[in-house]
C-alpha cells in the first residue's frame, strides 16, 4: 500500500495538465483516498506509544494525508476535494487529538519533542501536525463555507 500510495504521490506531483480522462480518474482516487484517510485517521495516534512506532496502518495513514495534501496543492482537484462532506472536519478532529496526545505525554506529537540520542530524527509522523495544517488551509483556500467551519 505504501508503495502505491508513493507511485500516485509521483503522479499527482507531476506538473503536466493531463487529458480530462485522466483528471476525472484522479477525482475518483481522490475521494477514494480521502475516504481512506477519514476511516484510518486514529491509526496514527497509535504513534503516540513507542510500542506502536512500526504501525502499518499509522503509515499508510500518513503517507494517506501527504498525498492529499499534494492533491489539495493542485488547483484541478483543489475544489473537488473542498467539497467532499466531512473531510475537513476529520483533518482538524485528528490535529486535536494529535495535539491532545502531544500534551497528554512527551512522544512523537509534542511541539517540545526533544530528541534524543537512541530515536531516529526521520519518524515518520515528524511533520504529521504540520501537513493536517496544510490540509486544512488548502481545503479553506478560496472556500468561504470551509473557512467559516474553521
Amino acid at each position: 500500500r505504501l508503495t502505491l500510495l508513493e507511485l500516485i504521490m509521483a503522479e499527482v506531483s507531476e506538473k503536466n495538465p493531463g487529458t480530462s480522462e485522466e483528471i476525472n480518474v484522479f477525482m475518483r482516487h481522490a475521494d477514494f483516498l480521502a475516504g481512506c484517510f477519514q476511516d484510518k485517521c486514529d491509526a496514527v495516534l497509535k504513534l503516540a506509544s513507542a510500542a506502536d512506532a512500526e504501525d502499518e496502518e499509522a503509515l499508510v495513514t500518513i503517507r494517506l494525508l501527504d498525498v492529499l495534501c499534494e492533491m489539495t496543492s493542485n488547483n484541478r482537484q483543489l475544489e473537488h476535494l473542498q467539497a467532499l462532506p466531512g473531510l475537513l472536519k476529520t483533518a482538524i478532529d485528528t490535529l486535536r487529538l494529535t495535539h491532545l496526545a502531544g500534551k497528554q505525554a512527551v512522544n512523537v506529537f509534542t511541539a517540545t519533542h526533544a530528541m534524543t540520542g537512541q530515536e531516529e530524527i526521520s519518524h515518520p509522523a515528524v511533520g504529521f501536525k504540520s501537513h493536517l495544517i496544510r490540509l486544512i488551509g488548502n481545503l479553506c483556500y478560496k472556500n468561504k463555507e470551509n473557512q467559516d467551519k474553521v
